[in-house]
């Protein structure tokens, strides 16, 4: 557990949640929180305050992030739908990181390395006072709450799943 709040992507989430006065706290985790699953054993929370963030590729060739509720499973053909497209593409690791910055398992809805084109975030998120995102690590998570979310992100709110737990 050592040295995670000095990794790089970890740092670039600190300076956006200052940047957007989160005032929250980085916590790490002593098990990985690379499933929504996972953090909210590792917090004691619900699962559904668990703020996923998914990567998927646009027609254009650009990322579209969704923040889900780990409480959903990203329903592509209804947010493709929604956004007037034929389908949304899945990416592999290597896109994720190339366009985020974090590698898969700490992908944060902030503190990207580039913008992406368009981001998302599931309406259930504001059923808590509280919710929890990946900070750039595994191990690394913050809380924060559904308008901060929307607004740091720069997000538009969206039915994106159904109920999967």
């Amino acid at each position: 557990m050592n040295g995670i709040l000095e990794k790089s992507a970890v740092k670039r989430v600190v300076a956006a949640m200052e940047t957007f006065s989160i005032k929250g706290e980085i916590k790490v985790l002593s098990e990985t929180a690379k499933s929504a699953a996972e953090a909210a054993a590792g917090l004691g929370i619900l699962v559904g305050q668990i703020a996923s963030s998914i990567i998927f590729k646009l027609p254009n060739e650009t990322p579209l992030l969704v923040i889900t509720s780990g409480r959903h499973r990203v329903d592509t053909e209804l947010v493709a739908n929604k956004l007037g497209i034929e389908k949304l593409e899945r990416v592999d690791a290597d896109y994720v990181k190339e366009k985020s910055g974090f590698s898969i398992g700490g992908v944060a809805p902030i503190g990207w390395i580039k913008t992406p084109s368009l981001t998302l975030i599931d309406e259930a998120l504001n059923d808590y006072e509280v919710v929890w995102a990946a900070a750039g690590h595994p191990h690394a998570v913050f809380p924060t709450t559904f308008a901060e979310l929307l607004s740091a992100a720069q997000a538009t709110p969206m039915k994106v799943g159904k109920e999967s737990l």
